[in-house]
């Protein structure tokens, strides 16, 4: 045997480097059983391997969203339901308080507020639990609301509290009289002589402003604007003694957060002690303001998401005859119009027994029901005429 030759030949074992390249098969695919191998032509069993290996697949995202989507969308639903049904829960009892006469004496519409202009009543009262003031139910703050969705607008007219107006089957007396003569069906009667029949009402909400605090707390409070600084001791909440020395509530100018508390002493003001222009009609912005956000903080999307924890709780002031589906109609027009505020009014007199008094002059009153009505230019109140000039602007009114 040559020196360079073994008797024997040398093989090398293990793996070579990389993947080994089999047949594909999918993952948790088994072999398959013994008994399916195929047969040689000898009868001995042969093992056939382990079969092709499919490729993983992707995840299928599309699938997921859409299935995300769904689930969103039920819950969605479910909590619009809830929500309707908490409000309406509230809204039923507001309507079990407006009394039967003052449903017939309204102007029936048979069409969606959404689509035909309304007319609301809204009368302000406040039953505080001050003696001088727990069974007074004269209308402190009278507000018609004129929704018009074709032109996208929502009109404030006030009117103010001393206006002398005919009250049916009573004669001639201050607008606010009529509440406590004859409780919302006089008022909507008087209001209606006094806007020379060019305004049927249509809907009436009577509120306590005494129940508001709860409102607004269970809002989360309202932001507002001051317009001017106020000082103000009307309403003191202290003894005899202490009132003598007491500073008054102060409200310094611009936007400010306010609790329930805090909104409805801002809205009772009477007298702001820094300017002495301050009026009936000044008290009454105050009391629209507040009003108005307390709208716009019902239609935030804060209030939507706990609309079924409180839904019953912000119409608890309210008596009206306007039914949920209804309310929301309000709630999107005031969303998407734009307000102008207008109000009746004339000059300040006083009468042989002593009573003070506001009575229209001239064509004031014809010029700002045709404006509601969309038949003239909104104009604001003439130049000279006093704080109870008769107009409307898009704005706040000059002083």
């Amino acid at each position: 045997m040559a020196g360079g030759e073994k008797p024997y030949r040398v093989y090398r074992g293990g793996r070579t480097k990389g993947k080994v390249p089999l047949p594909h098969r999918r993952p948790g695919d088994r072999p398959p059983a013994r008994e399916a191998w195929p047969q040689p032509e000898d009868g001995a069993p042969r093992y056939p391997g382990p079969g092709p290996v499919a490729p993983a697949r992707k995840p299928r995202w599309g699938r997921r969203i859409g299935i995300l989507l769904l689930v969103l969308l039920l819950v969605l639903i479910a909590w619009g339901v809830a929500s309707y049904l908490a409000a309406r829960r509230g809204v039923e009892k507001s309507n079990a308080r407006v009394p039967e006469k003052a449903k017939v004496g309204l102007a029936h519409q048979d069409s969606l507020l959404l689509s035909t202009p309304s007319n609301i009543l809204v009368l302000g009262t406040d039953h505080s639990k001050s003696a001088d003031r727990e069974t007074a139910n004269r209308s402190d703050s009278i507000m018609l609301i004129r929704t018009d969705p074709d032109r996208h607008r929502v009109w404030y007219l006030s009117i103010p509290r001393d206006l002398r107006v005919p009250i049916p089957g009573f004669g001639e007396g201050k607008v606010n009289a009529a509440m406590q003569l004859g409780g919302p069906a006089l008022a909507i009667r008087t209001v209606e002589v006094a806007t020379n029949e060019a305004l049927p009402i249509n809907h009436v909400i009577v509120a306590d402003f005494a129940q508001f605090s709860e409102t607004v707390d269970a809002l989360g409070g309202i932001t507002i604007d001051v317009p001017a600084p106020i000082v103000s001791k009307f309403g003191c909440p202290y003894d005899v003694e202490r009132c003598q020395t007491w500073k008054g509530y102060r409200f310094a100018k611009g936007e400010q957060h306010m609790n329930g508390q805090r909104a409805l002493v801002y809205s009772r003001v009477r007298k702001n002690e820094l300017d002495p222009r301050d009026s009936d009609f000044t008290r009454i912005e105050r009391q629209q303001q507040v009003l108005q956000a307390i709208l716009r903080k019902m239609t935030s999307i804060k209030t939507v998401v706990k609309l079924p924890f409180v839904g019953d709780e912000l119409v608890a002031p309210l008596s009206t005859d306007l039914s949920t589906a209804q309310l929301m109609q309000i709630a999107w027009i005031y969303k998407r119009g734009s307000a102008v505020h207008c109000r009746l009014g004339g000059s300040a007199a006083t009468l042989p027994d002593g009573e003070s008094v506001i009575v229209a002059e001239g064509d004031d009153k014809s010029r700002v029901i045709l404006a509601m009505l969309g038949k003239t230019a909104p104009l604001p109140p003439r130049p000279g005429e006093g704080p109870y000039g008769a107009g409307c602007v898009t704005g706040a009114f000059p002083r």
